[in-house]
């Protein structure tokens, strides 16, 4: 059964380690503007030669590739990140980039705020 929010508030999203992130739901426009990021486009119009000479798109590449996109459009606001002295740090997307470059904040990005776009791609295609 597919559960549907019609939540269309931005809340906050706990990644653990102390920091927030404060997010725009999922949605479909999202995730295109996402997917037509330069960095996303440029991935997938560059794709890796497996062995045998086809063409291979690295799916961790582009995971992350494609998280960073979207969170330079969903993250509104975050708590819990400071530079190296701890002061808080204004949220910028080089910021969003560093952040989600940090294994553990990536994995629970992808876990609770993608995943369900994913999963129901997945569907989709099943």
């Amino acid at each position: 059964m597919l559960k549907l929010s019609l939540k269309s508030e931005p809340s906050w999203l706990d990644l653990g380690h102390g920091v927030r992130l404060f997010v725009e739901p999922l949605s479909s426009a999202m995730m295109l503007a996402a997917r037509s990021d330069p960095a996303v486009r440029a991935l997938a119009g560059d794709p890796a030669q497996d062995e045998g000479g086809e063409a291979v798109v690295q799916e961790e590449a582009v995971a992350v590739v494609v998280a960073k996109a979207l969170a330079r459009l969903v993250v509104k606001d975050w708590e819990g990140v400071a530079d190296e002295t701890g002061q808080p740090l204004p949220i910028t997307p080089e910021g969003l980039d560093a952040l989600l470059d940090i294994w553990p904040i990536f994995e629970a990005f992808q876990t609770r705020y993608v995943a369900g776009a994913m999963l129901l791609d997945a569907e989709k295609n099943g």
